[in-house]
């Protein structure tokens, strides 16, 4: 891991909307990568038209900067799935401070709750600990089980060169790459029959 991913003691500040310039903070640990500011700005303006109204996953929540940006951005609700206890205990006294209650955190392993199937989301974020072969795993969830629908939006960030086997219905809408990670943002399209 780059030193560089590590923010200001343990603090990340929320970039844009209704909670901009909002701190999070959490417990300084290798296992906490949240994403840049400058990936974050640029995966949401990625996602301006899509974001307002729209469900939110965020698979590996970390910190949950993904999902808490998601919310200041206006979107109806957030699940955060975290397996990390202290991350856990973090992201509820953020969104306590924060003073928001549209969302939802489960102290779990993503991919033992991506079994039992509910209701599809409109933006899945997976941004899983870069050590671990999690993407494939959790993208064969998503689609299996019904967690996506036609047109629902996943935005994967992974450690530059790592290879992904990605679905042919995973429809590749932008990519960053920059000197230690890549960033992809796919549209689901179902398989015509």
């Amino acid at each position: 891991m780059c030193n560089s991913f590590l923010k200001k003691k343990g603090k990340v500040y929320i970039i844009s909307g209704k909670l901009k310039g909002r701190k999070l903070s959490f417990k300084n640990n290798l296992n906490i990568r949240p994403t840049t500011n400058r990936i974050r700005e640029t995966l949401f303006n990625w996602l301006s038209k899509y974001i307002q109204n729209s469900r939110c996953l965020d698979c590996f929540s970390g910190s949950g900067a993904l999902g808490i940006e998601a919310i200041s951005r206006y979107a109806t609700f957030v699940t955060f799935l975290e397996i990390e206890k202290k991350n856990v205990i973090s992201l509820i006294k953020n969104t306590q401070k924060l003073n928001i209650s549209n969302l939802e955190i489960i102290h779990t392993n993503a991919l033992n709750w991506l079994k039992k199937p509910q209701k599809p989301y409109d933006i899945i974020f997976l941004d899983p600990p870069y050590n671990e072969e999690l993407i494939e795993k959790t993208i064969m969830l998503l689609e299996k089980k019904k967690w996506i629908k036609n047109e629902s939006i996943i935005y994967i960030e992974t450690k530059k060169n790592q290879t992904l086997i990605i679905p042919h219905n995973f429809n590749l809408y932008k990519k960053k790459i920059t000197n230690h990670i890549a960033c992809y943002l796919y549209i689901f399209k179902t398989k015509e029959i």
